[in-house]
Protein backbone atom coordinates (compact mmCIF):
# COMPACT_ATOMS: atom_id res chain seq x y z
CA UNK A 1 0.00 0.00 0.00
CA UNK A 2 1.31 3.25 -0.75
CA UNK A 3 2.25 6.21 1.50
CA UNK A 4 0.51 8.50 -0.92
CA UNK A 5 -3.26 7.66 0.32
CA UNK A 6 -3.30 8.50 3.85
CA UNK A 7 -6.60 8.98 3.92
CA UNK A 8 -7.33 5.51 2.16
CA UNK A 9 -5.16 3.66 4.68
CA UNK A 10 -6.96 6.08 7.70
CA UNK A 11 -10.48 4.44 6.18
CA UNK A 12 -9.04 0.89 5.94
CA UNK A 13 -7.45 1.30 9.51
CA UNK A 14 -10.79 2.16 11.08
CA UNK A 15 -13.22 -0.42 9.27
CA UNK A 16 -14.41 -3.26 11.53
CA UNK A 17 -13.79 -5.83 8.69
CA UNK A 18 -11.02 -7.11 8.50
CA UNK A 19 -9.24 -6.41 5.19
CA UNK A 20 -5.83 -7.60 4.24
CA UNK A 21 -3.96 -6.99 0.59
CA UNK A 22 -1.84 -9.58 -0.78
CA UNK A 23 0.40 -9.28 -3.91
CA UNK A 24 0.55 -11.10 -6.96
CA UNK A 25 2.85 -13.37 -5.29
CA UNK A 26 0.26 -13.65 -2.23
CA UNK A 27 2.49 -11.82 0.17
CA UNK A 28 0.95 -9.77 2.30
CA UNK A 29 1.10 -6.20 1.55
CA UNK A 30 -1.09 -4.68 4.68
CA UNK A 31 -3.76 -5.85 6.81
CA UNK A 32 -5.74 -3.04 9.16
CA UNK A 33 -6.31 -3.54 13.02
CA UNK A 34 -9.11 -5.48 12.86
CA UNK A 35 -7.31 -8.83 10.94
CA UNK A 36 -4.70 -8.02 13.31
CA UNK A 37 -6.99 -8.90 15.85
CA UNK A 38 -8.69 -11.27 13.68
CA UNK A 39 -5.12 -13.56 12.63
CA UNK A 40 -3.36 -12.71 16.64
CA UNK A 41 -0.63 -11.11 14.18
CA UNK A 42 1.42 -8.24 13.89
CA UNK A 43 0.41 -6.46 10.41
CA UNK A 44 4.05 -4.83 10.12
CA UNK A 45 5.65 -7.96 11.30
CA UNK A 46 4.11 -10.26 8.94
CA UNK A 47 4.61 -7.48 5.84
CA UNK A 48 6.14 -9.71 3.22
CA UNK A 49 4.81 -12.73 4.51
CA UNK A 50 3.58 -15.33 2.40
CA UNK A 51 -0.77 -16.05 3.57
CA UNK A 52 0.12 -19.69 4.65
CA UNK A 53 2.41 -17.84 6.91
CA UNK A 54 -0.49 -15.78 8.49
CA UNK A 55 -3.48 -18.91 8.58
CA UNK A 56 -4.23 -21.74 6.35
CA UNK A 57 -7.42 -22.97 4.77
CA UNK A 58 -8.25 -25.62 2.50
CA UNK A 59 -5.73 -27.15 -0.34
CA UNK A 60 -8.11 -25.13 -2.81
CA UNK A 61 -7.89 -22.01 -1.11
CA UNK A 62 -4.33 -21.57 -2.43
CA UNK A 63 -5.29 -22.90 -6.13
CA UNK A 64 -8.44 -20.40 -5.78
CA UNK A 65 -6.46 -16.96 -4.48
CA UNK A 66 -3.90 -17.95 -7.72
CA UNK A 67 -6.97 -18.20 -10.03
CA UNK A 68 -8.15 -15.03 -9.06
CA UNK A 69 -4.66 -13.40 -9.90
CA UNK A 70 -4.50 -14.68 -13.04
CA UNK A 71 -7.46 -14.03 -14.40
CA UNK A 72 -8.71 -10.75 -12.40
CA UNK A 73 -11.53 -12.97 -11.14
CA UNK A 74 -13.29 -12.09 -7.51
CA UNK A 75 -14.95 -14.47 -5.92
CA UNK A 76 -16.72 -15.33 -2.05
CA UNK A 77 -16.50 -18.32 -0.30
CA UNK A 78 -19.36 -18.80 2.68
CA UNK A 79 -18.29 -20.71 6.33
CA UNK A 80 -14.58 -21.68 5.08
CA UNK A 81 -12.60 -22.97 8.50
CA UNK A 82 -9.31 -20.53 9.13
CA UNK A 83 -6.66 -21.84 11.69
CA UNK A 84 -4.42 -19.06 12.54
CA UNK A 85 -0.24 -19.52 13.73
CA UNK A 86 -1.95 -20.06 17.40
CA UNK A 87 -4.06 -23.19 15.98
CA UNK A 88 -6.98 -21.30 16.95
CA UNK A 89 -9.97 -22.31 14.68
CA UNK A 90 -12.36 -19.90 12.99
CA UNK A 91 -15.78 -19.94 10.80
CA UNK A 92 -15.72 -17.24 8.56
CA UNK A 93 -16.86 -15.83 5.13
CA UNK A 94 -14.27 -14.06 2.71
CA UNK A 95 -14.66 -12.43 -0.18
CA UNK A 96 -11.75 -11.59 -2.72
CA UNK A 97 -11.75 -8.56 -5.09
CA UNK A 98 -8.29 -8.14 -7.33
CA UNK A 99 -7.18 -4.79 -8.17
CA UNK A 100 -5.28 -4.19 -11.30
CA UNK A 101 -2.57 -1.87 -11.24
CA UNK A 102 0.22 -0.79 -13.71
CA UNK A 103 2.42 -3.01 -12.29
CA UNK A 104 0.26 -6.06 -10.84
CA UNK A 105 -2.67 -7.53 -9.83
CA UNK A 106 -3.65 -7.20 -5.79
CA UNK A 107 -6.19 -9.30 -4.04
CA UNK A 108 -7.96 -7.61 -1.39
CA UNK A 109 -9.50 -9.87 1.08
CA UNK A 110 -12.16 -8.72 3.60
CA UNK A 111 -12.73 -11.62 5.98
CA UNK A 112 -16.13 -12.09 8.08
CA UNK A 113 -16.08 -13.60 11.53
CA UNK A 114 -18.52 -15.90 11.32
CA UNK A 115 -18.21 -17.39 15.24
CA UNK A 116 -19.35 -14.32 16.51
CA UNK A 117 -22.54 -13.75 14.63
CA UNK A 118 -23.61 -17.57 15.12
CA UNK A 119 -22.59 -17.28 19.20
CA UNK A 120 -24.38 -13.47 19.02
CA UNK A 121 -27.55 -15.45 17.35
CA UNK A 122 -27.62 -18.24 19.84
CA UNK A 123 -27.15 -16.26 22.65
CA UNK A 124 -30.30 -14.49 21.82
CA UNK A 125 -32.39 -17.56 21.41
CA UNK A 126 -31.19 -18.22 24.75
CA UNK A 127 -32.25 -15.34 26.18
CA UNK A 128 -35.25 -15.15 24.50
CA UNK A 129 -35.66 -18.74 25.60
CA UNK A 130 -35.18 -17.51 29.29
CA UNK A 131 -37.43 -14.46 29.61
CA UNK A 132 -40.25 -16.71 27.69
CA UNK A 133 -39.21 -19.28 30.73
CA UNK A 134 -39.74 -16.90 33.70
CA UNK A 135 -42.72 -15.31 32.27
CA UNK A 136 -44.04 -19.12 32.15
CA UNK A 137 -42.71 -19.55 36.08
CA UNK A 138 -43.88 -16.29 37.12
CA UNK A 139 -47.32 -17.34 36.27
CA UNK A 140 -47.13 -21.02 37.22
CA UNK A 141 -45.87 -19.54 40.38
CA UNK A 142 -48.83 -17.48 41.31
CA UNK A 143 -51.49 -20.73 40.20
CA UNK A 144 -49.25 -22.42 42.70
CA UNK A 145 -48.80 -20.20 45.74
CA UNK A 146 -52.48 -18.80 46.34
CA UNK A 147 -53.74 -21.96 46.60
CA UNK A 148 -50.91 -23.59 48.60
CA UNK A 149 -51.53 -20.25 51.29
CA UNK A 150 -55.06 -21.56 51.62
CA UNK A 151 -53.93 -25.61 51.75
CA UNK A 152 -51.60 -23.84 54.78
CA UNK A 153 -53.98 -22.20 56.36
CA UNK A 154 -57.03 -24.70 56.22
CA UNK A 155 -54.51 -27.02 57.94
CA UNK A 156 -53.73 -24.98 60.68
CA UNK A 157 -56.95 -24.29 61.57
CA UNK A 158 -57.96 -27.88 61.42
CA UNK A 159 -54.82 -28.55 63.69
CA UNK A 160 -56.64 -26.46 66.19
CA UNK A 161 -59.58 -28.11 66.43
CA UNK A 162 -58.00 -31.64 66.62
CA UNK A 163 -58.93 -33.60 69.81
CA UNK A 164 -55.91 -36.06 69.85
CA UNK A 165 -52.14 -34.26 69.62
CA UNK A 166 -51.44 -36.82 67.45
CA UNK A 167 -53.44 -36.07 64.48
CA UNK A 168 -51.41 -33.05 64.57
CA UNK A 169 -48.91 -34.91 62.76
CA UNK A 170 -51.02 -35.12 59.94
CA UNK A 171 -51.67 -31.44 59.83
CA UNK A 172 -48.12 -30.92 60.03
CA UNK A 173 -47.12 -33.13 56.86
CA UNK A 174 -49.20 -30.76 55.08
CA UNK A 175 -47.75 -27.51 56.51
CA UNK A 176 -44.52 -29.01 55.42
CA UNK A 177 -45.02 -29.88 52.59
CA UNK A 178 -46.82 -26.57 51.71
CA UNK A 179 -43.96 -24.34 52.69
CA UNK A 180 -41.29 -26.69 50.90
CA UNK A 181 -43.45 -26.17 47.42
CA UNK A 182 -43.64 -22.38 48.09
CA UNK A 183 -40.05 -22.27 48.75
CA UNK A 184 -39.33 -24.36 45.63
CA UNK A 185 -41.33 -22.02 43.65
CA UNK A 186 -39.44 -18.92 45.87
CA UNK A 187 -36.11 -20.46 44.19
CA UNK A 188 -37.36 -20.80 40.79
CA UNK A 189 -38.58 -17.17 40.29
CA UNK A 190 -35.10 -16.31 41.64
CA UNK A 191 -33.92 -13.46 43.94
CA UNK A 192 -35.76 -10.17 42.85
CA UNK A 193 -32.94 -8.08 44.89
CA UNK A 194 -31.10 -6.36 42.68
CA UNK A 195 -26.97 -6.49 42.94
CA UNK A 196 -25.31 -4.68 45.18
CA UNK A 197 -22.01 -3.58 42.86
CA UNK A 198 -18.76 -2.73 44.10
CA UNK A 199 -15.13 -2.92 42.44
CA UNK A 200 -14.10 -6.61 43.44
CA UNK A 201 -11.21 -8.57 42.43
CA UNK A 202 -12.72 -11.84 40.34
CA UNK A 203 -10.25 -13.76 42.19
CA UNK A 204 -11.17 -13.25 45.88
CA UNK A 205 -14.15 -14.81 44.40
CA UNK A 206 -13.01 -17.91 42.87
CA UNK A 207 -10.60 -18.50 46.29
CA UNK A 208 -13.55 -17.72 48.14
CA UNK A 209 -15.69 -20.77 46.02
CA UNK A 210 -12.04 -22.93 46.13
CA UNK A 211 -12.13 -22.89 49.95
CA UNK A 212 -15.62 -23.76 49.97
CA UNK A 213 -14.98 -26.62 47.82
CA UNK A 214 -11.94 -27.59 49.17
CA UNK A 215 -13.89 -28.26 52.65
CA UNK A 216 -16.43 -30.41 50.87
CA UNK A 217 -14.71 -32.54 48.91
CA UNK A 218 -12.54 -32.98 51.89
CA UNK A 219 -9.13 -32.85 49.16
CA UNK A 220 -10.33 -35.62 47.23
CA UNK A 221 -10.87 -33.74 44.11
CA UNK A 222 -8.17 -31.73 42.65
CA UNK A 223 -8.67 -28.01 42.62
CA UNK A 224 -6.34 -26.40 39.49
CA UNK A 225 -6.13 -22.65 39.82
CA UNK A 226 -4.62 -20.73 36.72
CA UNK A 227 -5.24 -17.54 36.94
CA UNK A 228 -4.31 -13.99 35.07
CA UNK A 229 -3.13 -11.52 37.65
CA UNK A 230 -3.45 -8.82 35.47
CA UNK A 231 -6.97 -8.28 35.29
CA UNK A 232 -8.27 -5.32 36.49
CA UNK A 233 -11.27 -5.50 39.18
CA UNK A 234 -14.80 -5.90 38.23
CA UNK A 235 -17.96 -4.08 38.86
CA UNK A 236 -20.44 -7.15 40.54
CA UNK A 237 -22.19 -7.97 43.41
CA UNK A 238 -19.54 -10.10 45.18
CA UNK A 239 -21.86 -12.80 47.37
CA UNK A 240 -24.02 -13.11 44.12
CA UNK A 241 -20.68 -13.20 41.76
CA UNK A 242 -19.79 -15.93 44.61
CA UNK A 243 -23.02 -18.62 44.39
CA UNK A 244 -23.23 -18.19 40.77
CA UNK A 245 -19.59 -19.61 40.35
CA UNK A 246 -20.22 -22.27 43.39
CA UNK A 247 -23.32 -23.63 41.62
CA UNK A 248 -21.50 -24.80 38.55
CA UNK A 249 -18.61 -25.71 40.51
CA UNK A 250 -21.49 -28.06 42.91
CA UNK A 251 -22.45 -29.53 39.58
CA UNK A 252 -19.04 -30.24 38.46
CA UNK A 253 -18.36 -32.14 41.70
CA UNK A 254 -21.76 -33.87 41.58
CA UNK A 255 -20.78 -34.75 38.13
CA UNK A 256 -17.07 -36.26 39.14
CA UNK A 257 -18.77 -37.99 42.22
CA UNK A 258 -20.48 -40.41 39.80
CA UNK A 259 -17.26 -41.75 38.43
CA UNK A 260 -15.51 -44.82 40.22
CA UNK A 261 -12.52 -43.40 41.30
CA UNK A 262 -13.54 -39.41 42.63
CA UNK A 263 -9.39 -38.97 43.18
CA UNK A 264 -8.83 -38.58 39.41
CA UNK A 265 -11.74 -36.29 39.10
CA UNK A 266 -9.95 -32.15 38.48
CA UNK A 267 -11.43 -29.34 38.40
CA UNK A 268 -9.82 -26.01 36.61
CA UNK A 269 -10.23 -22.33 37.63
CA UNK A 270 -9.20 -20.38 34.88
CA UNK A 271 -9.28 -16.31 34.39
CA UNK A 272 -8.35 -14.27 31.08
CA UNK A 273 -8.93 -11.30 29.15
CA UNK A 274 -10.30 -11.01 25.92
CA UNK A 275 -10.65 -7.92 23.46
CA UNK A 276 -13.71 -6.71 21.40
CA UNK A 277 -15.78 -9.42 22.58
CA UNK A 278 -19.63 -8.91 21.53
CA UNK A 279 -22.21 -9.97 24.14
CA UNK A 280 -25.72 -9.47 22.74
CA UNK A 281 -24.93 -6.22 20.83
CA UNK A 282 -22.77 -4.79 22.44
CA UNK A 283 -18.85 -5.00 21.71
CA UNK A 284 -17.13 -4.26 24.73
CA UNK A 285 -13.38 -3.46 24.27
CA UNK A 286 -12.25 -5.96 27.16
CA UNK A 287 -13.81 -8.51 29.07
CA UNK A 288 -12.77 -11.01 31.85
CA UNK A 289 -13.19 -14.57 31.30
CA UNK A 290 -13.66 -17.15 33.98
CA UNK A 291 -13.80 -20.87 32.94
CA UNK A 292 -14.64 -23.71 34.97
CA UNK A 293 -13.68 -27.16 33.67
CA UNK A 294 -13.63 -30.13 35.01
CA UNK A 295 -13.13 -34.03 33.29
CA UNK A 296 -16.46 -35.60 34.41
CA UNK A 297 -18.61 -37.46 32.19
CA UNK A 298 -19.52 -34.32 30.53
CA UNK A 299 -23.51 -33.23 29.63
CA UNK A 300 -25.72 -35.68 27.36
CA UNK A 301 -25.99 -34.04 24.37
CA UNK A 302 -29.27 -33.52 24.38
CA UNK A 303 -29.73 -31.53 27.45
CA UNK A 304 -26.99 -28.98 26.44
CA UNK A 305 -29.28 -26.60 24.89
CA UNK A 306 -31.61 -26.70 27.83
CA UNK A 307 -29.14 -26.95 31.04
CA UNK A 308 -30.11 -23.15 32.06
CA UNK A 309 -33.99 -24.23 31.74
CA UNK A 310 -35.29 -24.41 35.53
CA UNK A 311 -36.22 -27.59 36.70
CA UNK A 312 -33.86 -29.32 33.86
CA UNK A 313 -31.69 -31.57 35.34
CA UNK A 314 -29.40 -34.50 34.61
CA UNK A 315 -29.82 -35.86 38.36
CA UNK A 316 -32.55 -37.82 39.61
CA UNK A 317 -32.11 -35.77 42.87
CA UNK A 318 -31.42 -32.54 41.07
CA UNK A 319 -33.55 -29.94 40.89
CA UNK A 320 -32.45 -28.31 38.35
CA UNK A 321 -32.27 -24.38 39.86
CA UNK A 322 -28.71 -24.49 40.35
CA UNK A 323 -27.46 -23.08 35.95
CA UNK A 324 -31.11 -21.03 35.93
CA UNK A 325 -30.07 -19.04 38.95
CA UNK A 326 -26.56 -18.51 37.83
CA UNK A 327 -27.46 -17.73 34.15
CA UNK A 328 -29.76 -15.20 35.95
CA UNK A 329 -27.01 -13.34 37.87
CA UNK A 330 -25.10 -13.47 35.14
CA UNK A 331 -27.57 -11.94 33.06
CA UNK A 332 -27.76 -9.21 35.68
CA UNK A 333 -24.18 -8.15 35.04
CA UNK A 334 -25.09 -7.63 31.72
CA UNK A 335 -22.51 -10.41 31.02
CA UNK A 336 -23.00 -13.95 29.66
CA UNK A 337 -22.48 -17.39 29.99
CA UNK A 338 -21.44 -20.45 27.66
CA UNK A 339 -20.89 -23.96 27.72
CA UNK A 340 -19.52 -26.71 26.17
CA UNK A 341 -19.32 -30.17 26.80
CA UNK A 342 -17.99 -33.63 26.03
CA UNK A 343 -17.12 -36.68 27.80
CA UNK A 344 -13.94 -36.06 30.09
CA UNK A 345 -13.88 -32.52 29.29
CA UNK A 346 -16.95 -29.79 30.35
CA UNK A 347 -16.12 -25.81 30.37
CA UNK A 348 -18.42 -23.33 31.56
CA UNK A 349 -17.80 -20.11 30.42
CA UNK A 350 -18.57 -16.81 32.15
CA UNK A 351 -17.49 -13.49 30.43
CA UNK A 352 -17.69 -9.94 32.52
CA UNK A 353 -17.56 -6.24 30.93
CA UNK A 354 -14.45 -4.74 32.45
CA UNK A 355 -14.74 -1.58 30.76
CA UNK A 356 -18.38 -0.28 31.75
CA UNK A 357 -18.20 3.09 29.79
CA UNK A 358 -16.03 1.60 26.86
CA UNK A 359 -18.80 -0.48 25.38
CA UNK A 360 -20.26 0.32 21.44
CA UNK A 361 -23.31 -0.82 19.81
CA UNK A 362 -22.93 -3.95 17.12
CA UNK A 363 -24.62 -2.60 13.81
Amino acid sequence: MTNDSPLHRLLLDNLTTATLLLNAELRLEYMNPAAEMLLAVSGQRSHGQFISELFTESPEALHSLRQAVEQAHPFTKREATLTSLTGQMQTVDYAVTPIITRNETLLLLEVHPRDRLLRITKEEAQLSKQETTKLLVRGLAHEIKNPLGGIRGAAQLLARELPEEHLKDYTNVIIEEADRLRNLVDRMLGSNKLPSLSMTNVHEVLERVSSLVEAESQGRITLVRDYDPSIPEVLIDREQMIQAVLNIVRNAMQALSAQNDLHLGRISLRTRTLRQFTIGYIRHRLVAKLEIIDNGPGIPADMQDTIFYPMVSGRPDGTGLGLAITQNIISQHQGLIECESHPGHTVFSIFLPLEQGAASHEP
